[in-house]
């Protein structure tokens, strides 16, 4: 029996399709990461260490309810010192199987917090350098900024705010109903840099005044509130293609910075 091909292999209809829409377009954009590749791979990384705490939180609070039904530790936030320092006081005196893994549990937790913590330090200034207007942007804070600075992949590679849209889904798609002509939600375009502009959206929304005076003007005009975060999330695509531009014209690249004498 012949083995199985592995996944990575391309499908060969694909590649053909892919190789005639390059001839076809020999102008295509291509993605450059520069920079910015090493904010990507860190963040990633983040991304995985955020994983396998969650996994890892998830077992200790079914070991910490085998062990005591009537306890239920803190949602959402177990992960901090102060709430696994409680969870350590508690299982002082227990013995046991369970008792044993869940302090191998809350120690692993506590290594990954401070994994996290370290790339978030490391973070932290390779943003402010690269990326400083967009950081200015009400709502968009340093991991925010890392993701769509990791994601986009050289701004310069999209030729207009409108191509930028399509790339990162907040380009309205129209539909109609009647005489009516509405938009719905894309489906279509890099979902992870989407969520980045819906986070800053739900932000702003809540604290930044412009952004709440046009949801209040597109729920006046008839949009659902969902329609309105939409239209908000399709402006701020343009705000963050023009601030990641003016970033890419002041970004000095690392191996042009002469070392100090």
């Amino acid at each position: 029996m012949h083995a199985t091909a592995p996944a990575a292999t391309a499908n060969p209809i694909d590649a053909l399709a892919v190789a005639r829409a390059a001839l076809r377009e020999p102008d295509l954009p291509t993605a450059r990461l520069g920079p910015a590749r090493e904010v990507r791979l860190l963040v990633s990384h983040r991304e995985d260490l955020v994983a396998e705490r969650t996994r890892i939180i998830n077992r200790l609070r079914w070991h910490l309810h085998e062990l005591d039904p009537s306890w239920q530790p803190p949602a959402r936030s177990l992960w901090r010192p102060k709430h696994l320092a409680t969870t350590t006081a508690r299982l002082q005196g227990i013995d046991g199987l369970v008792a044993r893994l869940a302090r191998a549990l809350i120690q692993r937790c506590r290594m990954l917090s401070d994994e996290i913590s370290e790339l978030d330090r490391e973070l932290e200034p390779l943003v402010r350098r690269l990326a400083p207007a967009l950081l200015e942007l009400c709502g968009c804070a340093t991991l925010s900024a890392a993701k769509i600075l990791g994601e986009t992949a050289d701004i310069e590679r999209f030729h207009s705010r409108h191509a930028y849209a399509r790339h990162n889904g907040t380009a309205p798609v129209p539909v109609w109903s009647g005489n009516r002509t509405r938009h719905r939600l894309s489906r279509i375009g890099n979902r992870q840099l989407n969520t980045a502009l819906h986070r800053i959206a739900i932000t702003q929304a809540r604290y930044h005044p412009p952004a709440r005076e046009f949801l209040q003007r597109r729920r006046a005009g008839g949009d659902t509130k969902t329609e309105s975060i939409r239209a908000l999330k399709r402006r701020l695509s343009d705000v963050v293609y023009r601030a990641l531009l003016a970033d890419a014209s002041h970004t000095v690249s690392p191996a042009t910075i002469t070392p100090a004498a």
